[in-house]
């Protein structure tokens, strides 16, 4: 009212700041947050669009460490909140039924890598597979290969070609021979005869109790639901090329809630 006083009747400020009760301060107030607030709403849209599985947590994590904006988690979660993305649906938690044992947590890059299968079908019904490896100290993809079948030729053939370029692990963690539910990529003796030689002990998971690779199938349900499970694919070539260009973002844009909100090159980097 002071304000259409002051434009329309042509009152001071003064004497309309008087007439309706208020100070002048309170009349010349100016939101200055209204920008930062829509360049805020702009960023929270665009990440939930492009990572439809990602929450709160991760999308302010991704703003704070990855993006290096300044803006405090409350006033990050006051927009997500009045953008209604704080509604979605999320999924239920898996109810953990026994107390597996406890798992290993390596000090230092490639003492412990861990290696598993995952599997989905192309759009003409076709069967592929995907070959991951990780690095259990940054939980950093260092391997995903994708083949109709990965013998385990093919398998020892990849490890050799991450260890190429990143050196040798003491120990790579894997599924029991015996009781392996995928596949018989690790109960061929060639693997077992292999990581000996090259100084390499194979660490096996008790039978029934995937939470003992929890890292890697970790990393498994992460690609099922920020990937691998929304597209249709046409052939194995356009998965591999997501798959690539998906690892380098998981590795050096995704904040990983187990390393404290970093990203694994950040983690890499602060034990460097």
């Amino acid at each position: 009212m002071a304000q259409k006083a002051v434009t329309e009747r042509g009152v001071c400020i003064r004497q309309a700041c008087q007439a309706f009760g208020i100070s002048e301060s309170c009349y010349r107030y100016e939101r200055k947050l209204d920008a930062e607030n829509a360049e805020v709403a702009n960023w929270l849209m665009k990440l939930t669009d492009n990572h439809r599985s990602w929450g709160f947590g991760l999308c302010y994590l991704y703003l704070r460490n990855v993006k290096g904006f300044k803006w405090n988690h409350k006033r990050v979660y006051r927009v997500y909140k009045e953008l209604e993305l704080n509604l979605r649906i999320k999924p239920r938690k898996r109810l953990v039924r026994e107390k597996p044992e406890a798992l290993t947590v390596p000090q230092g890059i490639n003492q412990v890598w861990s290696m598993d299968f995952m599997h989905d079908q192309l759009e003409d019904g076709r069967t592929f597979r995907l070959f991951n490896v990780i690095d259990d100290f940054n939980r950093e993809a260092i391997g995903m290969e994708v083949d109709f079948s990965l013998p385990s030729e093919r398998v020892i053939r990849e490890l050799k070609q991450i260890i190429s370029w990143r050196g040798k692990p003491q120990v790579i963690r894997c599924a029991d021979l015996g009781f392996c539910h995928n596949g018989p990529e690790y109960i061929s003796s060639a693997i077992q005869n292999w990581a000996p030689e090259w100084g390499i002990r194979l660490e096996y998971i008790q039978p029934g109790n995937p939470q003992q690779n929890a890292y890697v199938e970790r990393f498994n349900r992460t690609v099922r639901y920020e990937w691998l499970s929304q597209y249709y694919w046409h052939d194995l070539a356009e998965v591999q090329d997501f798959a690539t260009k998906w690892m380098w973002s998981y590795n050096h844009d995704r904040p990983n809630m187990a390393l404290d909100g970093f990203t694994p090159k950040q983690r890499l980097a602060m034990a460097a």
